[in-house]
């Protein structure tokens, strides 16, 4: 054999090519294979992975569905449940000629209205590859389809869960609701990571009793009042579990997307109002705090604000309503009053004047203690931050003392009001029931003022405008507000208001704290056209208290 320089090649290189390229060929294919198999299974991963969790297919036999706890109420009524529902799917060309007849009769017992029996022998017969007899069946049906799968072999079931809400519209701001993977709104959203991962139902503050009940007041002086809205709230005065929260309009968490948004926002967390008189509790509490308790304040009389350069700051002098200068000034002869009268009879003249009297910055400081500055993040959710004044010249001061250009949330009022009336302590509320007696909280006012500001709101409430909100066998103290609403140009509307009732019982050592409100109620024959919140929101509030008052001390 020759060999030439240069070259280790053997003289039958020529076949040994031949047989190389077959080979490569072959292997280049496999690998081609490979991937394309391997490329299938990792689309169809992304596919599975990207799919929607709420409803998965199981084998005829598979009990494992996914789910998310149950919500319950303290008392352990079922407000938000998963429940197991399912599509039945028929193949035709799996029935045996055998079962037929037997096969028919179960579309039939399955779905009576869908399939008479000749109907169900005709389907059957078809050369259908697949057809679905029964969508969302319950979970019995799904049952009786698995035990005749077992005899027929010719049915399949698409398991899934849906979430349901018995109590429908009444716990809809609430508890909110879920979407497909996850919850969207309330303790649904709030508490999701809890719900995914566990089994045991979470037990919420509020009483189903008690909320139903104020829904069905809210919903009666909505009617009764014309108003554009109505909400309402209970919370427990040293837990601050929340008993009660309504809002209305409202909507079915069942079929929340046919609602529109602005009905589904939570107000008493995401909206600001003016709350009006009801600021006279603080600005009282101010004045005891400041040592102006025992001051004799001139009320007969308009207060005009004049500005730093002896000019009028304000349109027109800060006034009180026709009915204090009638009932209080002219009949009762009343030229000066004290800080608590001032509070008793709701004055704004005297309101103002302690206010002006106050030293500079204590009112900003004791509005932000009160945290009408910041959103408050609480368990329930985070709020919007009321709306103060960024200066506190003479007019913001003035204006202030009778909650005129202050904006805050329900929920910001709630508390701070509480503050006031339980002792002093500032409390954030919570949604879960608590096994537990009072809990801390930081001290904002002394004990003693708060029991004289108790005992002002439970002379308001035997004298003045508060007196329909009284229910016999227990003493309550209250305070109303009746603010004009503002349209968008920020002017003031004369024609709307929003009224608002807050209320302790039982004074002496409150436990809960009311709060009852009404947006744009209007006047009506029996209040001689009168629109403020003792013709409204306080009889409403009064109508909630005689219902519940039974259930809070049964």
């Amino acid at each position: 054999m020759r060999f030439n320089i240069g070259q280790d090649v053997l003289p039958h290189e020529y076949q040994g090519e031949i047989y190389h390229r077959e080979s490569a060929v072959r292997l280049r294919w496999i690998m081609f294979c490979f991937t394309a198999m391997f490329c299938i299974f990792i689309a169809r991963t992304l596919q599975l992975g990207l799919q929607s969790n709420d409803i998965k297919k199981y084998s005829m036999y598979g009990n494992e569905i996914e789910s998310r706890a149950d919500i319950v109420d303290r008392n352990g009524v079922v407000l938000a449940k998963s429940v197991r529902s399912g599509n039945i799917k028929l193949y035709p060309q799996k029935v045996k000629n055998e079962d037929i007849n037997n096969v028919a009769n179960v579309i039939h017992e399955i779905a009576p209205m869908d399939y008479s029996v000749v109907d169900a022998l005709n389907l059957v017969r078809s050369d259908k590859r697949g057809v679905y007899i029964k969508k969302n069946a319950t979970e019995e049906q799904i049952k009786f389809i698995k035990d005749a799968h077992r005899k027929y072999n010719c049915f399949e079931v698409e398991q899934f869960t849906h979430r349901r809400y018995p109590q429908r519209n009444v716990f809809a701001h609430v508890v909110g609701f879920a979407g497909k993977d996850e919850g969207l709104e309330g303790v649904e959203y709030t508490y999701d990571k809890y719900l995914r991962e566990n089994k045991d139902p979470l037990r919420l503050s509020i009483d189903s009793r008690v909320q139903n009940i104020f829904y069905e007041q809210l919903s009666y002086a909505m009617s009764k009042y014309r108003a554009k809205g109505a909400m309402g709230m209970l919370m427990n005065s040293s837990t601050g579990e929340m008993i009660a929260m309504v809002q209305l309009p409202d909507f079915d968490p069942n079929n929340y997307n046919s609602s529109p948004v602005s009905v589904r926002r939570f107000r008493a967390l995401r909206d600001n109002f003016e709350m009006g008189s009801i600021f006279k509790i603080f600005n009282t509490a101010l004045a005891y705090k400041n040592g102006l308790q025992n001051k004799d304040y001139k009320i007969s009389e308009p207060l005009m604000i004049y500005d730093k350069y002896g000019r009028a700051a304000l349109r027109k002098p800060i006034d009180d309503v026709s009915s204090f200068k009638r009932d209080v000034v002219k009949k009762m002869g009343k030229r000066t009053l004290r800080a608590p009268d001032i509070m008793l009879y709701s004055c704004n003249v005297g309101s103002a004047r302690i206010a002006l009297d106050l030293p500079d910055g204590a009112q900003k400081e004791f509005f932000e203690t009160l945290q009408f500055n910041k959103p408050l993040n609480l368990e329930s959710g985070k709020t919007e931050t009321g709306l103060t004044y960024r200066t506190w010249g003479p007019t913001e001061r003035a204006t202030a003392s009778f909650g005129h250009g202050i904006a805050v949330t329900p929920m910001h009022l709630l508390l701070a009001v509480n503050s006031m009336t339980n002792g002093g302590i500032y409390i954030y509320p919570t949604l879960l029931k608590r096994n537990i007696g009072a809990v801390r909280g930081e001290r904002v006012l002394s004990p003693e003022i708060s029991s004289t500001l108790r005992t002002i709101m439970f002379h308001i409430a035997e004298e003045t405008t508060a007196k329909k909100a009284r229910v016999k066998g227990i003493e309550i103290g209250g305070k109303t507000g009746t603010a004009e609403k503002r349209g968008s140009d920020r002017r003031v509307d004369k024609n709307r208001n929003t009224t608002v009732f807050t209320g302790i019982f039982p004074v002496s050592a409150p436990q809960y704290i009311i709060m009852v409100m009404l947006d744009e109620p209007q006047g009506t024959t029996e209040s001689g056209g009168w629109k403020t919140a003792a013709w409204n929101a306080v009889p409403t509030a009064g109508a909630i208290l005689d219902g519940i008052i039974p259930l809070l001390f049964e």
